[in-house]
């Protein structure tokens, strides 16, 4: 219900205002009798609105006890103290404190539940097997060699007991079996911040003429280098960094400041004694040696490139004329009577409607829904982020030379706190994050909201000559926002009174863009000397459906010209369309692209699981919104470390050691990842198995005049909806008494059928008491992507 500033509104409200309903409730489902004395329409006059001493109810969800304990939930301040104080003392592992490690020095990167595996889980739900053992995942960085790794282990089982502890390699969740190690390519991250500044020292008369600027290691440095991501790995390490000018504000603009001068360093190996200077690119001329560049430099003729200058233009600060009564409050959204869900924040665990749920979050993929379950049957066992691809594209080798792989940086430790009233409704329900650091669990407060809110649009509507009705589309959303770098990633997962789930992507943020000499073929020039640099955002989610149990088959569902003579077209052949049904059958068949003209729709079904007129239940999935999957074909930065993301879906049968698509540490091995998604599709059968769809979200980014300063949610969500098909025997948008039907003229006018959604009253005395006191928003600062610091990655504020 929209508010105004100006207005002091009482508003008509569900009779759930009186009382708040129990678990078991139910709500009447009557049609109300036709009566013109409490059905007649009634308009009401400024000055005449009905009157109410109470008022609105405050915000927060219902309350009530989860089945069961969330066996997905992160491990307790307790268990981690353990796991880190007998990892400790373990002198095998040699550890160093974080905050005092260096880069010959091993220490702890991460200490997190490893999730339970399914068939344990499963054994503990449906057949009353034990609670499954809680272990907890330790990532290792060892850097105390001449060849440092990441090393993932398995400490338990938890609770820790001195004579029973355990700690394995963490080897069957990824196809790579290494003892859990894959290498390190960022150890020597202090040496190499020393290196290029020496390299950057050497042409410090060319910087200073060409941007009257520096970089040299120091303070007072007005310059910024940094480059690829991942570094180049087919012959020794390869590095390319580009000159960046510095921001001159608290707004992150670094991005949108390239200065169009590169060079490229062999880095292989520890002895920094060893590394080359391999040469310089300027306005796309290579110069194999600093003598070289500068000989070239000084000569007549040279042409120097202008330089992309930090300005209010990159600031997202309001500029320019405002709207027309653009100064006036805006409508906000309420939610006067108080939440219609439930929660058990110790579990996690979500109720809505017919809907429920638990959550997770980890470092690496943030926010995790877990047996998500529709009128009271499991459907989806598991829905997750599994990884997030944003691959580049341009002439120069930094540009052509990224593909970032989020998970590297993680997403669950840049979930901050949201902007009450502007990420999420006001009223929102809110929770915390937490996730380890340094010796540290941090968390962050509010990182997550939960809401109730009615679309700009009815669910369902109709009209005719004698009466008119539409049902209200009201939907829950969970959302959370993880800054990765330079980009915004907005996450919502929202449930529909249609049995419908919409997984939604936004990017906001700023772009990181080119420098733009001679960069046509890859973007839009959209300020003095910038480049919107193409690149393609490609997010992986697994769904592990259980539809009506484990035995699921993936279906399709063609729409075909067909040319057909049917017995009444007297001989004639007509021109015309078929449904044309398949099975997905094996692995062999399950890498799919969606269908030109979005003419086939896929569903998971389960065939031992028919409706009363024999069609198979299931749910299909399709995008709700455009979709892709990644434009460049082998890409030389990623070689096998994003498998995933060739195609738009993905078929396999779930087992244990498939958990994931993806790993964080793919970017340091790219040829030989921890986790080759291909090794997953060995021909086995999908029909009536317990499968696992792996789907992709995203979006083809070439940046425009209109991503300054930042680019906008409107144009840049990808999304997919997951809807009951043949499921149940009707729409379940019915059961809602959230609709009206009226019927036209009469003697008394139109009558109003309500279908029992009662009215009450409540009051709001101040609209400005509905906003949040953002004074008391806490924030972060981090260190993100550029220039980033692997030993260091997390820096929040004191109050966090």
């Amino acid at each position: 219900m929209p508010v105004t500033a100006w207005s002091y509104l009482l508003f008509l409200l569900p009779s759930l205002a009186a009382s708040a309903p129990s678990f078991s409730s139910v709500n009447p489902r009557t049609w109300r009798s036709r009566q013109a004395s409490n059905t007649q329409t009634k308009r009401w006059s400024n000055d005449s609105y009905p009157t109410s001493s109470q008022l609105c109810a405050a915000p927060g969800a219902q309350a009530m006890n989860a089945p069961y304990p969330n066996v997905w939930s992160g491990l307790t301040g307790e268990e981690t103290a353990s796991v880190t104080a007998w990892l400790f003392s373990q002198p095998q592992f040699n550890l160093t404190v974080t905050a005092e490690a260096g880069d010959w020095d091993n220490s702890l990167l991460m200490i997190e539940l490893m999730e339970p595996n399914k068939t344990d889980v499963l054994n503990y739900l449906e057949n009353s097997g034990p609670l499954p053992s809680r272990y907890a995942h330790v990532i290792i960085n060892h850097r105390a060699s001449e060849e440092p790794v990441y090393q993932d282990l398995l400490v338990g089982p938890l609770p820790l007991q001195h004579d029973t502890v355990t700690s394995e390699p963490l080897t069957y969740p990824y196809t790579r079996k290494t003892e859990g190690k894959v290498r390190n390519l960022d150890a020597d991250d202090e040496t190499w911040q020393a290196w290029k500044a020496n390299v950057s020292s050497t042409i410090l008369d060319i910087t200073l003429d060409l941007w009257n600027g520096s970089y040299l290691g120091l303070d007072n440095d007005t310059l910024v280098v940094f480059g690829i991501d991942p570094l180049w790995q087919d012959d020794g390490i390869t590095r390319w960094d580009q000159f960046w000018n510095s921001q001159e504000s608290v707004q992150e603009s670094l991005t949108l400041l390239p200065l169009g001068l590169y060079f490229t360093t062999n880095a292989t190996g520890r002895d920094a004694s060893k590394w080359t200077l391999d040469g310089w690119l300027y306005n796309s001329i290579f110069y194999e040696t600093t003598e070289a560049f500068r000989a070239a430099y000084y000569s007549p003729g040279f042409v120097k490139n202008g330089a992309n200058v930090d300005g209010s233009w990159a600031y997202s600060d309001q500029e320019g004329e405002i709207p027309a009564l653009d100064t006036n409050f805006p409508p906000i959204s309420i939610a006067p009577s108080g939440s219609r869900y439930f929660t058990d924040p110790d579990q996690n665990y979500v109720k809505w409607m017919d809907f429920e749920f638990y959550t997770s979050f980890s470092r690496d993929t943030g926010l995790s829904l877990h047996d998500i379950k529709y009128k009271g049957d499991r459907i989806i066992y598991e829905l997750s982020l599994q990884e997030a691809l944003a691959h580049y594209a341009g002439n120069d080798p930094v540009q052509s030379g990224t593909a970032y792989l989020d998970t590297y940086y993680g997403f669950g430790p840049f979930a901050f706190e949201l902007i009450k009233g502007y990420d999420c409704p006001a009223y929102a329900t809110y929770m915390n994050s937490s996730f380890y650091n340094g010796e540290t669990t941090r968390t962050h407060i509010d990182s997550i909201c939960l809401f109730e809110t009615e679309a700009d649009y009815p669910i369902q509507r109709h009209s005719t000559s004698e009466y008119a009705s539409a049902t209200k589309n009201i939907y829950f959303t969970i959302r959370t926002v993880a800054t990765v770098g330079n980009y915004d990633y907005m996450f919502s997962y929202e449930f529909y009174m249609d049995g419908s789930i919409n997984i939604v992507v936004r990017a906001s943020g700023y772009i990181q863009s080119a420098y733009f000499a001679k960069n046509e073929d890859y973007g839009y020039q959209i300020h003095d000397f910038l480049s919107g640099s193409m690149h393609d955002h490609v997010l992986n989610f697994k769904i592990d459906f259980d539809i009506l149990g484990t035995s699921n088959t993936m279906t399709t569902a063609a729409n075909v010209a067909a040319t057909e003579v049917y017995p009444w077209s007297k001989g004639k052949a007509r021109n015309t369309m078929k449904l044309q049904r398949g099975t997905i059958e094996n692995e062999d068949q399950a890498k799919i692209n969606w269908a030109s003209n979005g003419a086939t729709a896929f569903t998971v079904v389960n065939t031992d699981a028919k409706n009363i007129y024999g069609e198979s239940r299931g749910y299909r999935i399709h995008p709700s919104s455009p979709t892709i999957h990644l434009t460049v074909e082998n890409s030389s930065n990623l070689e096998k470390a994003a498998n995933w993301a060739k195609n738009d879906l993905y078929v396999t049968r779930q087992k244990d050691t498939e958990p994931k698509s993806s790993h964080p540490y793919q970017s340091q091995d790219v040829f030989n990842p921890p986790i080759d998604f291909d090794a997953f599709f060995d021909g086995e059968s999908l029909v009536q198995e317990d499968i696992v769809v792996w789907a992709n979200v995203g979006m083809h980014h070439v940046p425009h005049t209109g991503d300054l300063p930042n680019t906008v949610f409107t144009t840049a969500h990808s999304s997919l909806v997951l809807s009951p098909l043949n499921y149940l025997l009707g729409s379940p948008t019915r059961e809602t008494v959230n609709m009206v039907k009226l019927l036209y003229g009469g003697d008394e006018g139109t009558t109003v059928e309500t279908f029992g959604q009662g009215t009450a009253e409540c009051a709001v005395p101040s609209v400005q008491g509905l906003m949040p006191d953002l004074t008391q928003y806490v924030g972060d600062q981090v260190i993100r992507k550029f220039p980033y610091d692997p030993n260091h990655p997390y820096f929040e504020t004191e109050s966090i």
